[in-house]
């Protein structure tokens, strides 16, 4: 994986309008694996920052998001 690609899931995964299903979609990590690379690209308090911000965020999964708040990938 290129640091571009890691830096882009990184972003999305920030982005708290942006579901893990769709990372998924266009990268292919699962939400575990996106989890297990914010680890290791990110500086421990930030990966704990954010992991404390995104745990039981239901707007990270796309069913659970309401309809005006989902993104449509271009891979749908």
């Amino acid at each position: 994986m290129t640091e571009a690609q890691i830096s882009e899931i990184v972003a999305m995964a920030w982005d708290d309008l942006t579901a893990f299903d769709m990372i998924e979609r266009e990268h292919g990590l699962s939400e575990a694996q996106v989890i297990q690379l914010m680890r290791r690209h990110m500086k421990a308090s930030s990966f704990r920052m954010w992991r404390k911000r995104v745990s039981g965020r239901s707007a990270k999964h796309t069913q659970k998001l309401r309809p005006k708040h989902r993104r449509v990938s271009s891979l749908d």
